[in-house]
C-alpha cells in the first residue's frame, strides 16, 4: 500500500505534531508500506529554515525508509493570525502540485490542527480518485476563537463551514481524542466513519534516566526541586500563570528551593521573557527549542512537568501529547488542563490536578508535590507502566489499520 501523508510540520522539527506524523510514518514503512510525506521546508517555531534546508520549489529526502517532499511556502514565525494563514495557503496551494506527480498512491491522509492542509488532501484524493483521511489534531478554527488571536468575523464563519464540509467529504477521521469525536456527531457528522487514535509516546526514546549532570550544573539546580513546561509558548498555554506563581514563590520564605524552565518557542515567548526580566523572576528558565535528540535531556531535569492551557470547555476536548511523554520519562505531572486528559492523570495515578489560570492553585500542587517523597515516588513508578498504553508502535498499527479498509488493502 503507497501512503501519501500531507502535513506542513515534520522533522526535524520537533513540535506533537512533527513528531507523530514521522513515527506513525516509520512504522508503517517497517510494516511494509510505501509512504511519502509531502510538506516545507523546517521553520517550526521561529520562521527561520533550519540549517541544511532551503526554502525551495522541490527538495527530496528519505529519512527512516520515508520518502519525504519539501515545497516552497511562505515562512512567518508562528505568530499573527495573517501572516500565518498565507503560510497555510501557500503551503496548500504547493502541497496539492507537488501531489500530481506522486504516483499509484492508495490512500491520502491530510492533518490538522490548521484544515488548509486538510483542503489539499480533499482535492489529492479527488484527483487521484483514491481515499483520503481526515487526522483531526484540533477543532480549528474555533481554536482561533478562543485564545483571542481574530475577532468574530465572517471570515471566521466561513472557515467553519468549510471545516464542516471536509468533515462530511473526509473517507474516514481520525481523531485524537474522544471528546473531538462527541463534538463532530453533534455537529451532524457521521459517527460511524470517526475513529480515535490518541497521541502517544515513543517508549524507546521517552524512558527513565538519570539527571543530565552538565545541565544541572550548568543551570545551578543542584538541591532545587525543578518544575517545568517543555512545548509552544503559544496564546492558548497561558504560561503567565507560571510566572504568577514564580513571582508568589519567589516572595515565600521556602521559594528558593524550587525553580521553573520554560523550554520551547512560540508566540508569547518574547513577552514571557522580558515579563520576568521586569520582575526580576530569577527563579524561572528560559531554554529555546532544543533538537529532538537533545530533549531528554532537558525533561530529565524535571522533579514535575507542568502541562496547562487556557481554562475554557474547548481545552477540556484536547490531550496534550506531552503528557504521555512525561510517563514514559516517570516524570510526575502537575496537570492544568481539565476534561479528558485530567481523566486520563487521574486513572493512571501519574500525578496531581489544579485549576487552569490558578497559579496559587499551581503552588499547591508544586508544594504538595516536593514535600511528599512517597507521593512523588508513587506518580514516577506508575508513568511508565501507563505509558505502555499509549505506546506510539500500537497506536500507528490501529491508524494503518483504518487506512487499509479504506484502500482496500
Amino acid at each position: 500500500m503507497h501512503i501519501l501523508f500531507l502535513t506542513d510540520n515534520f522533522p526535524p522539527e520537533v513540535n506533537a505534531p512533527a513528531s507523530r506524523t514521522f513515527e506513525h510514518c516509520r512504522e508503517w514503512v517497517n510494516a511494509g508500506h510505501q509512504v511519502t510525506v509531502i510538506t516545507g521546508a523546517p521553520n517550526f517555531p521561529k520562521g527561520k529554515v533550519f540549517d541544511g534546508y532551503r526554502n525551495r520549489l522541490w527538495q527530496q529526502e528519505t529519512m527512516a525508509g520515508i520518502r519525504v517532499i519539501r515545497v516552497w511556502t511562505y515562512i512567518t514565525a508562528n505568530e499573527g493570525f495573517a501572516k500565518r494563514t498565507l503560510d497555510y495557503l501557500s503551503y496548500m496551494v504547493a502541497g496539492f502540485l507537488a501531489s500530481l506527480f506522486v504516483h499509484r498512491v492508495d490512500v491520502v491522509v491530510g492533518t490538522s490542527p490548521q484544515f488548509f492542509t486538510v483542503c489539499a488532501a480533499y482535492m489529492t484524493g479527488l484527483l487521484k480518485r483514491v481515499p483520503w483521511v481526515f487526522e483531526l489534531r484540533d477543532i480549528w478554527p474555533e481554536s482561533i476563537r478562543v485564545v483571542g488571536a481574530m475577532k468574530q468575523s465572517k471570515v471566521l464563519d466561513l472557515l467553519e463551514k468549510v471545516e464542516l464540509y471536509l468533515y462530511r467529504k473526509a473517507s474516514s477521521i481520525v481523531s485524537v481524542t474522544h471528546a473531538f469525536r462527541t463534538s463532530l456527531m453533534q455537529r451532524g457528522v457521521n459517527g460511524d466513519k470517526i475513529f480515535v487514535v490518541t497521541n502517544g509516546v515513543d517508549i524507546s526514546r521517552f524512558s527513565p534516566t538519570d539527571k543530565d549532570t552538565e545541565l544541572l550544573l550548568n543551570y545551578d539546580l543542584q538541591d532545587k526541586f525543578v518544575a517545568g513546561y517543555i512545548g509552544t509558548h503559544g496564546l492558548a498555554h497561558a504560561l503567565d500563570t507560571l510566572l504568577d506563581a514564580a513571582k508568589a514563590l519567589k516572595a515565600a520564605p521556602d521559594g528558593d528551593r524550587f525553580r521553573i524552565i520554560l523550554l520551547g518557542d512560540g508566540a508569547n515567548k518574547a513577552a514571557l521573557r522580558q515579563r520576568a526580566e521586569t520582575e526580576g523572576l530569577d527563579n524561572v528558565i528560559f531554554v529555546d527549542s532544543v533538537s529532538k535528540d537533545q530533549v531528554v535531556r532537558y525533561w530529565s531535569l524535571l522533579d514535575a512537568s507542568i502541562i496547562h492551557l487556557k481554562k475554557d470547555e474547548l481545552f477540556t476536548t484536547v490531550i496534550p501529547s506531552k503528557l504521555f511523554e512525561c510517563m514514559g520519562m516517570a516524570i510526575p505531572v502537575l496537570h492544568g488542563v481539565e476534561g479528558e486528559s485530567a481523566g486520563i492523570v487521574t486513572r493512571e495515578d501519574v500525578g496531581l490536578l489544579f485549576e487552569p489560570e490558578n497559579h496559587e492553585a499551581l503552588i499547591n500542587a508544586l508544594r504538595r508535590l516536593a514535600d511528599d517523597p512517597n507521593l512523588h515516588a508513587r506518580y514516577k513508578a506508575n508513568g511508565p507502566l501507563g505509558a505502555k498504553r499509549y505506546d506510539r508502535s500500537s497506536l500507528a498499527g490501529q491508524m494503518l489499520q483504518i487506512l487499509k479498509v479504506q484502500a482496500g488493502a
